[in-house]
């Protein structure tokens, strides 16, 4: 069982592939897609034609450099791309520890998991898409909205771009001000001072204090 934390941004990064239903039965199209999972910020995507190793690798090295930071843990399932030769030698040579789900344990990668739920139930989601430009002219769309507009909740209501980029902080001071400003003048609203949410300090893949909670409630 991997158990992976985070505190920060660009300690662990985990990644994944989903097939996009293209014009015809029968044709895909593959989206690659590696988040921060303390920030959830997408730091490296593509659509293609077809799944490799090849692409995967140049993905992972892109995506690596134009973040400046090397990540401490990449983590994936095992599918054929994300334990094939040339990952696995990318990773050894940035020394990156390698990270990867146990068979059939789709619950080791959640934040990828998520992702590509919430992408398929956007509401603008196609059934299809009509060409890979379609594919990847929509999942660019979609991606800039989830990294720098949507306000998620797992990390305190900030943008994913906020957390990995360290605003986010000040942004909850400034919050805190307009909440203190509505609090003074209109008590008779509020049950108690108002506080806005505060960021996770840590961000787990496997956290086993809540592991252990859930198995003395089972007990």
């Amino acid at each position: 069982m991997p158990e992976l934390v985070a505190d920060g941004p660009s300690q662990v990064f985990t990644w994944d592939i989903t097939r996009l239903a293209g014009p015809q039965k029968g044709i895909w199209y593959h989206a690659y897609v590696i988040i921060d999972i303390f920030s959830r910020y997408i730091v490296g995507w593509t659509v293609e034609r077809a799944e490799s190793a090849e692409r995967a690798e140049e993905l992972i090295r892109e995506t690596i450099e134009r973040n400046g930071i090397v990540p401490e843990t990449v983590h994936a399932d095992r599918g054929t791309s994300m334990t094939s030769r040339k990952v696995s030698q990318l990773l050894i040579d940035l020394g990156v520890t390698r990270s990867h789900s146990r068979p059939r344990v789709s619950n080791d990668n959640p934040y990828s998991e998520a992702h590509f739920k919430t992408t398929k139930y956007a509401p603008d989601y196609p059934e299809r898409f009509d060409s890979l430009a379609h594919a990847r002219e929509w999942t660019e769309g979609f991606i800039g909205y989830c990294n720098h507009t949507h306000r998620h909740s797992g990390i305190g209501y900030h943008t994913p771009a906020s957390v990995h980029f360290g605003t986010a902080e000040l942004v909850r001071e400034q919050r805190a001000a307009t909440l203190a400003a509505a609090y003074a003048r209109h008590p008779e609203r509020f049950n108690r001072w108002p506080k806005p949410p505060r960021i996770p300090r840590q961000a787990w893949i496997n956290d086993p204090a809540k592991r252990s909670q859930l198995e003395q409630h089972s007990s």
